[in-house]
Order: structure tokens, then C-alpha cells, then sequence
């Protein structure tokens, strides 16, 4: 039987650009991370349009961050108040005017509702380069700041489905062995990338190394 695939907790902006199509729709608002596939999916039509067109994309300016509901404008046409919908009305918006059409059997509106919530957004995404010490490959991975090593170990095993079987290592003044339970920061590999770009070079000037080294019992993938 397959192993069962541990949700992550934390997802990257450009993990979130990479879920930008009707089939596979990811957004991001307010912090979090919405999976709206199946609203899309079970909405299909003219009202998921506006929800298509900004999939793979950060939708926080849509809403009040106070109330975690859709900002309010002034209809240019009827002077009323009403909700901002920049590219028109989407699923769970009400209408201006009673609207038999509109399904109204839904508890929470979607951007409320916690079915869809699948993680939440990075507040630093960070790179970090693995050295595998055993055949000298190398390879740049994108992680989010918050996650623990085990959980970059879980990224790193897409790459190298045996990476549980290597020991994971830091160079620096000393060789020591990093702990799996802690985040990068708290295994002192500092993020320094806003200091390099406060003196004008790229963030990506200097990316730190974890160096991995083969344990003699290889797991199976």
C-alpha cells in the first residue's frame, strides 16, 4: 500500500502561481493557502469565470483584512452599496436584488469556509542548497522559513526518494548534525538574503549548503 502523503503546512507564492487553470486552482488570501478546484468544478460556468482568471494568484486585496469579507464599493449604476468584484460577480456573492438562480445552500461562502484552506502562505520563502556527499550532486531548493528540516527533507524527496537515508549536515566552523525537529533559523542557517539586498546585491548572492551524508541502511522509495 502507498505511503499516505503528509500535508504540508506552509506553501510558496510560486508554488501557488503553479495551480493557475481551471483543473487545478490554488489561490492565496489573507495568509492562507485555498485549494478552489472544486468550487470550480461544481460551479462551472459564467460565476467561476472571474475565479479562473485569478487562479495561481494572491486575492487579499479583494477583501478587508479586519472582517476576512469582500470590500464593499458603490455601484456606478445604481448608487447602492455593494461588493468590489473586479473582473464581475463570482460564486457565493450576493446579488443586489432577490435572484432565484443563485445557490443559497451553502453554510459559509467560500473564502470562509475551511474545507478549502490547505496551508498557509510562506512570510519568507527562503532557498537553501543540498549537497549530497555520497555522488557530489547538488541541487537549489525554494522552502518556506517556517518549516522544520524534516519538512524540507519532504521536498528533497521528490528529487532523491531516498533522502531519509542520509544524516543532514551543517559546514560552518564545525561540521555538525542538524536537528530534523528544527527550522532552518534554529539551526543557526540564517537567512541573509535582505542584507545582501540592502547592499545592492542579489538576494540570492550567497545561498547556504546542508551537506547530507549516506547512512549504510538505504530505505526503499
Amino acid at each position: 500500500m502507498a505511503e499516505a502523503a503528509i500535508p504540508k503546512r506552509f506553501f510558496t507564492a510560486n508554488e501557488v502561481r503553479e495551480h493557475c487553470t481551471e483543473e487545478k486552482a490554488w489561490v492565496s488570501l489573507n495568509g492562507r493557502v485555498l485549494n478552489i478546484t472544486p468550487l470550480i468544478s461544481k460551479y462551472r460556468g459564467t460565476l467561476t469565470m472571474p475565479l479562473v482568471r485569478v487562479a495561481g494568484s494572491d486575492i487579499s486585496h479583494w477583501f478587508d483584512p479586519t472582517t476576512d469579507d469582500l470590500k464593499k464599493c458603490i455601484d456606478p449604476t445604481t448608487g447602492l452599496e455593494t461588493y468590489a468584484q473586479p473582473f464581475g460577480r463570482f460564486v457565493h456573492v450576493p446579488t443586489l436584488r432577490i435572484d432565484s438562480t443563485v445557490d443559497t445552500t451553502y453554510e459559509l461562502p467560500w473564502w470562509k469556509d475551511p474545507q478549502f484552506v490547505i496551508g498557509e502562505l510562506t512570510k519568507k520563502p527562503r532557498k537553501i542548497r543540498i549537497v549530497n556527499t555520497l555522488n557530489g550532486h547538488e541541487i537549489t531548493l525554494e522552502v518556506c522559513s517556517e518549516e522544520t528540516l524534516s519538512e524540507i527533507l519532504l521536498r528533497y524527496k521528490k528529487i532523491n526518494a531516498h533522502a531519509e537515508s542520509y544524516t543532514w549536515k551543517r559546514h560552518d566552523t564545525d561540521v555538525r548534525t542538524l536537528d530534523m525537529s528544527k527550522t532552518l533559523d534554529e539551526n543557526g542557517i540564517q537567512d541573509e538574503s535582505d542584507e545582501f539586498q540592502n547592499l545592492g546585491l542579489p538576494s540570492d548572492f550567497y545561498i547556504p549548503a546542508i551537506h547530507i551524508y549516506y547512512n549504510d541502511d538505504l530505505t526503499v522509495g
